[in-house]
């Protein structure tokens, strides 16, 4: 836990930078509840108990980067306690030492105890309700299996994909031969939390066209996916130092491996398989897999060292692996390793632009990009906006029709674009096209700014291809 803290806090700010997800937190953590909850109603439901969430921290605590955050390094902090105590509950105090400190290691769970979303504390929170399922098979009494699905249940309203858990921990007591009594008990819960999510579900399936942007898995997601499952099943196969802290009378009912493997694979697995009819593959989805992940490998070190033969191997091996990380540890707290950064956007187009100038968003959806800093552009006038995010209960606010855009434009001499950066794919709608339109025919771009996922351009007024009127 210790480590977790502490590898969470080495820069958390990124160089005082802010990448769009987070920012959409950020602006709606500071809307009030009922804003908040008719945004909802339109985009991001499926986040909207996490947006609560934040706004009551924010209505405690205050402050920008380190509020947005620090509750994602506290609940990655807490997961990492749990991970080592299900190894030291079901292997031993060093297996569960050492669980727990390869956790935050890994590189995925850096990088998402310092985001500003939710996956950290759903991380936590299925972490938790594992070690509680561990409890149950041990003791099984109501209260732990109220405490079981309360705590699972919470996971899949912060992210729907949380239930995902459901099905790994189902095939845990199967493969480990649980009493009947035990999966009757494990089945009428899980009913229970899957009933809980499911009004959530049928309301955000509405909302189903913000993930098209997800097509075929991730290539270097998938391979890190794939990689993990055959590293944790090829220690799953390495004889552990089974000394599990369970009654006598069931002894060994629940061994490492059962519980390791199947929420390390299982959850992913079912995202792959589902890729042809929907893709939504996306590692940060099923982040909790990493629980397993560092369980079987905690447990494969500890074989290896109690064999002693190999010592001094494991340790070359083991500052081997720390030296291949650190790289990719000192990129993930750079602005470069997000998608973008608002922040510095935000500053580009406040450099770029003057007292008067005209703004406009290529296309209109990016005006999220400056929302968290509204000083940035409170200078310009953003040509296309009818009504404000706060006032329509949007994320980036709504736009005048397609036929009105061109004459807004021509008000002006110059206009500062904020467009995507170079390659990404661009909204093609009318509006966009009259933008795109006009800028063409009746201005000259005076210059670009390039910030991590955006661009800045300045337009200047052709006035011999468009004279003033």
């Amino acid at each position: 836990m210790a480590v977790t803290f502490a590898l969470g806090l080495w820069g958390i700010r990124r160089q005082n930078s802010m990448w769009g997800d987070e920012s959409v937190t950020f602006q709606l953590a500071h809307r009030d509840l009922t804003q908040m909850w008719r945004t909802t109603q339109h985009v991001d439901l499926v986040h909207a108990f996490y947006y609560a969430v934040m706004h009551e921290i924010y209505g405690l605590a205050g402050g920008g980067l380190l509020t947005l955050r620090l509750p994602s390094v506290t609940a990655m902090s807490m997961a990492a306690a749990g991970v080592g105590l299900l190894g030291l509950r079901l292997t031993g105090p060093r297996a569960g030492l050492l669980a727990g400190t390869l956790f935050p290691l890994i590189p995925q769970i850096q990088q998402y105890t310092q985001e500003g979303r939710s996956y950290a504390m759903v991380c936590a929170l299925v972490t938790g309700a594992t070690y509680a399922l561990v409890a149950c098979v041990a003791r099984p009494t109501w209260w732990r299996w109220m405490a079981y699905g309360s705590t699972l249940l919470l996971a899949c309203l912060l992210h729907e994909f949380a239930v995902l858990a459901l099905p790994a921990h189902g095939a845990t007591l199967l493969v480990s031969g649980s009493p009947r009594p035990v999966r009757r008990a494990w089945s009428m819960t899980a009913a229970c939390v899957a009933t809980g999510l499911l009004p959530l579900a049928i309301r955000s399936s509405g909302q189903s066209a913000q993930v098209s942007w997800i097509t075929w898995p991730d290539p270097v997601q998938f391979l890190g996916f794939a990689a993990m499952a055959i590293v944790g099943v090829t220690c799953a196969r390495i004889p552990t130092n089974a000394r599990s802290r369970l009654p006598s009378n069931i002894q060994g009912s629940i061994q490492l491996p059962a519980l390791a493997v199947p929420i390390l694979v299982l959850p992913g697995l079912l995202l792959l398989l589902l890729s042809p009819l929907k893709p939504l593959f996306v590692d940060r989805y099923v982040l909790y897999g990493t629980v397993g992940f560092a369980l079987l490998l905690g447990a494969g070190i500890d074989h290896l060292h109690r064999r002693r033969s190999h010592s001094l191997t494991s340790w070359i091996a083991a500052l081997a692996v720390l030296a291949a990380l650190l790289p990719a540890t000192l990129y993930l707290r750079t602005p470069q390793s997000r998608h973008d950064d608002v922040i510095a956007i935000g500053n580009a187009v406040r450099h770029a632009g003057r007292p008067g100038d005209g703004l406009l968003y290529l296309p209109g959806r990016h005006r999220v990009w400056t929302e968290a800093t509204p000083e940035d552009i409170r200078s310009l006038t953003d040509l296309a906006l009818a009504q404000p995010p706060i006032a329509s209960n949007t994320l980036a606010g709504i736009e005048v029709p397609a036929r009105d855009i061109p004459a807004r434009i021509l008000r002006f001499s110059r206009i500062v674009a904020v467009r995507d950066a170079e390659g990404a794919h661009s909204d093609t709608n009318a509006q966009e096209e009259a933008k795109t339109r006009t800028l063409k025919r009746c201005f000259r771009e005076g210059g670009t700014t390039r910030a991590t996922g955006a661009r800045v351009t300045v337009y200047v007024r052709n006035y011999r291809a468009c004279p003033a009127s």
